[in-house]
């Protein structure tokens, strides 16, 4: 395959191939690396050479990897290391990683601290191509578009949405076990991202953004014609419900199901996380996931790799696993293993996900209701991505009203869970009042949940509470800034 060259310029690669010749102890890093902490000082050099923050790198990187670089072996969209340096038919940071380090393609995939200079050296190209200062450089909120066009997404919704997840990490931080024991932190930190040209790009985190999703919790986001065929497929054609593993990250598996070049695509993604639902093609239409099965089954992917556990939440058993019990409702599926399977199990399949770590007792004793694990959605997952519980009171056995703040945009959230007569729709609500300001109440008879209901608060009074049953409650006024 011929590479294109890559997009920067040449005065950039010189530039940087000197600062690379300085001694790393002249930049404020350590003469010696502490053999103990291999992967942070990877990180701490890489931002000192390259100028880009220490913490942003770490986000980005756990947001892709987890900070696995799995032994050099490539994501399904092509992506390499820690950093996740892509080389596919339309993305090529790994050869510009290359051209811009002067280190070799092998290096760059499994060489972590070559894959973290790589990646470092990418997302300051892109903040040179911004035109951003050495001043700018010092604050994270600027670095935004650049993260949103290292993540190569050519959707700006999925840009959007790519970028969103590294600075949403870096308000919760970041603290991951990686292997010979290290353990790396990013601390939380209040960051108000300048979303540039993304501030009106689709917020892919936005509940039920749009009506055309078949599932009624899901995003959509339609895949590339190219990865799907169009059917007319439903009760009696669709009989199988295949999970799947993205090897690879949620806003990296939006975008690349969204690229023509990849003649493969799902159904639905599960986000690790928090069990947010992406939609990318419609029950009745045929996704490219599972050959010889493809025109009969309905896709599920979760983000995430078959080798490390961590991704495996129980956000996303709960999230994934009532999406399926909705699919097998509404098409006739038995919920049971010879209809709920594994890519593995498919005939002919080659592949071996969703692997060794995937807990299928867990996840049918969800799918059945067998568990008692109750209500299968979260307060997080509701209110979606960078809400926190701070406050939650019992309505009796019926149910928990919850209220949620969000420390990046400064709103609140309230949600009402049901405990019982869950999948029934029976009368729940929930409500939030910002003083000085009108209520705002979510009520109806719901199946498991009332809310979101979300509004700016930051440093204001509030009351909230919600219904479920026969039990209310009321705040007072409280959580005052």
């Amino acid at each position: 395959m011929t590479v294109p060259p890559p997009r920067r310029s040449h005065r950039l690669a010189v530039a940087l191939a000197g600062l690379l010749a300085t001694p790393v102890a002249l930049l404020g890093q350590p003469a010696h690396a502490d053999p103990a902490k291999p992967l942070a000082d990877a990180f701490s050099a890489a931002s000192a050479a390259y100028q880009v923050p220490r913490d942003l790198l770490v986000a980005l990187a756990y947001s892709e990897t987890h900070l696995d670089g799995h032994g050099g072996k490539p994501s399904a969209s092509g992506g390499y290391g820690v950093m996740h340096l892509v080389s596919n038919p339309s993305n090529h940071t790994l050869e510009q990683a290359a051209s811009l380090t002067s280190k070799p393609l092998s290096a760059l995939k499994s060489d972590t601290a070559a894959n973290i200079a790589g990646g470092a050296a990418v997302l300051r190209a892109e903040a040179d191509d911004l035109g951003l200062s050495a001043s700018a450089r010092k604050d994270l909120g600027k670095w935004y578009t650049a993260v949103a066009k290292y993540g190569g997404a050519s959707d700006p919704g999925a840009a959007r949405l790519y970028a969103d997840t590294v600075y949403d990490l870096l308000g919760s931080g970041v603290r991951a076990e990686v292997k010979g024991g290290e353990t790396v932190t990013v601390k939380p930190q209040e960051v108000r991202p300048d979303r540039g040209e993304y501030a009106d790009a689709p917020d892919l985190n936005a509940p039920k953004l749009a009506a055309a999703a078949d599932y009624p919790s899901a995003h959509w986001v339609p895949a590339s014609t190219s990865n799907y065929r169009v059917g007319s497929r439903g009760a009696g054609t669709i009989d199988r419900i295949v999970i799947h593993v993205m090897q690879g990250s949620y806003a990296g598996t939006i975008s690349w199901f969204q690229n023509p070049s990849a003649k493969v695509s799902a159904h639905y993604l599960v986000r690790s996380s928090d069990g947010d639902i992406t939609q990318m093609v419609h029950d009745k239409d045929v996704a490219y996931h599972a050959t010889v099965y493809n025109d009969r089954a309905i896709g599920i992917e979760h983000e995430g790799y078959i080798s490390d556990a961590s991704w495996f939440t129980d956000a996303m058993y709960r999230s994934s696993a009532a999406l399926t019990r909705y699919i097998a409702d509404k098409y006739g599926i038995p919920k049971d293993r010879t209809h709920i399977i594994g890519h593995v199990e498919v005939p002919t399949s080659d592949h071996t996900d969703p692997g060794p770590y995937w807990n299928w007792t867990k996840y049918m004793q969800y799918v059945t209701g067998s568990s008692g694990g109750g209500n299968p959605y979260t307060p997080e997952q509701v209110c979606g991505s960078g809400y926190s519980v701070i406050d939650s009171a019992a309505l009796g056995s019926s149910g928990t009203v919850y209220l949620l703040y969000n420390s990046s945009t400064g709103y609140n959230c309230v949600t009402t869970l049901k405990s019982t007569s869950l999948g029934t729709a029976t009368a729940t609500s929930a409500y939030l009042e910002v003083a000085g300001s009108t209520r705002i109440t979510d009520s109806g008879n719901f199946t498991y949940y009332a809310g979101p209901v979300r509004a700016s608060a930051a440093d204001k009074c509030i009351k909230w509470g919600g219904k479920a049953g026969s039990s209310t409650y009321d705040s007072p006024l409280e959580h005052c800034g």
